[in-house]
């Protein structure tokens, strides 16, 4: 049977979501799935990482994303050293900024968690002893700062947990594994639809940047996604679209073009679709309180 980690079980009845857990070693830990997501870091020994039928090896340096659906388990310990970054992505309010534009970003949370068994777990994060070093020392910090739980500790440790992920999605940028720089090319074909979401989408362009054939990489994008890329780039201008609603006090139709549309009705009906309101209800909703 396999076991459910429950949040309420692993972070602090504040609700702040990231947590550290520490395990030196990790003890053989039967196949769970959990309500929360996981940045595991490999900090020494070995091991084998189990999901379902499939298994890996695990080695100091490698660093990777398990998202709360996806079964797993460790086996086969041999005074495997790691540390589970815990976070709980819908709760944690992140300003991504550009982040998006960095391909090793997607790369690592977006794409190689759906393409492990494909890739035979090859296509991982590997850092060097100097960038593991890196980024214990963040670890380090982000921990202090949830032990410790001062004013303001909220804001640093997300903070804290951002520069990780900022140095990680390079880290992975700089790999030289060719399934890794296989999933990077398709990880820059959803950069440059997050850092040109108003321009209209040029599919054979993206395959071409994803060197692949414009049927493949559709193919390749879905399995990734769960979306088309159209769909994607969609959700990204609904997205940016509610942010300018919240934010700004441009009219919906010149909302609705910023972010590409180039009928305001059909800019509607999308929203509508994906988020469940009009945009002008979603305004008046969270309109900021005088």
């Amino acid at each position: 049977m396999i076991r459910l980690l429950k949040s309420a079980d692993w972070f602090r009845p504040d609700g702040f979501p990231i947590a550290v857990e520490r395990r030196d070693p990790q003890e053989p830990f039967g196949i769970h799935t959990h309500e929360f997501s996981e940045l595991v870091i490999i900090t020494s020994g070995r091991g084998w990482h189990v999901t379902g039928d499939e298994s890996w090896p695990l080695a100091a340096g490698d660093v990777f994303v398990i998202s709360g659906h996806r079964p797993h388990s460790y086996q086969s310990l041999a005074d495997l050293h790691l540390i589970n970054i815990l976070f709980q992505p819908r709760q944690l309010k992140m300003e991504m900024v550009d982040l998006g534009a960095l391909p090793g970003f997607h790369a690592l949370f977006t794409l190689e968690p759906a393409w492990r068994q494909r890739h035979q777990f090859n296509s991982r994060l590997h850092l060097t002893p100097q960038e593991l070093a890196m980024v214990l020392g963040l670890v380090d910090q982000l921990d202090k700062e949830l032990q410790g739980r001062a004013p303001g500790f909220g804001f640093l440790a997300t903070a804290l947990f951002m520069q990780m992920i900022g140095y990680l999605a390079r880290c992975y940028g700089r790999s030289r594994h060719p399934d890794s720089r296989a999933l990077l090319r398709l990880a820059q074909t959803i950069s440059h639809l997050e850092t040109h979401l108003a321009e209209p989408i040029n599919l054979d362009e993206m395959a071409n940047r994803a060197e692949m054939s414009k049927r493949s990489f559709i193919r390749a994008f879905r399995a990734a996604t769960d979306r088309t890329p159209v769909a994607y780039l969609i959700q990204l201008r609904i997205n940016r679209a509610a942010s300018l609603l919240r934010h700004s006090t441009d009219s919906v139709t010149e909302i609705a073009f910023k972010v590409g549309f180039e009928d305001s009705n059909y800019f509607t009906r999308q929203f509508r679709k994906i988020l469940g309101v009009s945009p002008r209800r979603y305004r008046r909703e969270h309109a900021p309180e005088e």
